[in-house]
């Protein structure tokens, strides 16, 4: 590869890089997530717990965490099936790289090069893996928390909405995480693009960022989730 091939690459990768992992730390300033739909969802979250507290049966509140806490499973493992099938690959990436530059526009990668864009994929989901499965793991100290809710009576509404609060703040850390892992996958098929060219993988980066902008900041769902009325 020429010096010019490896500058493009570098460039590409650092914007990847700066851009993504910038947008992340950015868009998690309190400030900047209480008008996300992030943050209109752990308002949601709030009330929902306020609601639970004040009731006698909390069966349904505990089924609904466990249905959302199955789809932190299901990525997770699906992240380690992903892990594997790449791992598999760096024994037998030049088999890989000879299909994929046989395609049109695919530029021409040392096998240096090559697995290093199979380290980058296999990062991409160890950190979702561990992303989801903690997030995972905090929904069943939610349910716990859930279960310990005391039961509405006389003079302890405070404490049933103190528990309640607290209980709302440890679903919202695991949502945290698990918006996290989320963000991992999308990351990933913007990196997928540096296999095919580093000035694709500048685009997809691009791409990708305006489509998280667009879900966290100006989407329907946020404006729905936003409205009191």
């Amino acid at each position: 590869m020429t010096e010019l091939s490896w500058s493009l690459d570098a460039v590409a990768v650092a914007l990847y890089v700066v851009t993504l992992v910038g947008y992340g730390y950015i868009s998690g300033i309190r400030s900047l997530e209480r008008l996300s739909i992030v943050g209109a969802v752990q308002r949601q979250r709030e009330q929902w717990m306020q609601n639970m507290a004040v009731r006698d049966v909390r069966i349904v509140d505990a089924q609904l965490l466990g249905g959302l806490s199955q789809g932190n499973a299901f990525f997770a493992s699906t992240s380690a099936i992903i892990i594997g099938g790449l791992a598999a690959m760096l024994g037998s990436g030049d088999k890989v790289q000879v299909l994929l530059e046989r395609l049109p526009f695919v530029a021409a990668s040392s096998p240096m090069l090559f697995e290093t864009k199979l380290l980058l994929m296999i990062g991409i989901f160890v950190f979702s893996f561990f992303k989801f499965a903690w997030a995972f793991r905090l929904s069943h100290y939610a349910a716990i928390m859930i279960g310990a809710t005391p039961i509405p009576e006389d003079g302890n509404r405070n404490a049933c909405l103190s528990h309640a609060r607290r209980t709302a703040r440890l679903i919202g850390i695991a949502a945290e995480h698990a918006n996290s892992g989320l963000r991992g996958f999308y990351y990933a098929i913007a990196g997928m693009a540096w296999f095919f060219h580093p000035i694709a993988l500048m685009a997809a980066t691009a791409w990708v960022l305006a489509i998280l902008i667009r879900r966290d900041f100006f989407s329907r769902s946020r404006r729905l989730m936003m409205t009191t009325d």
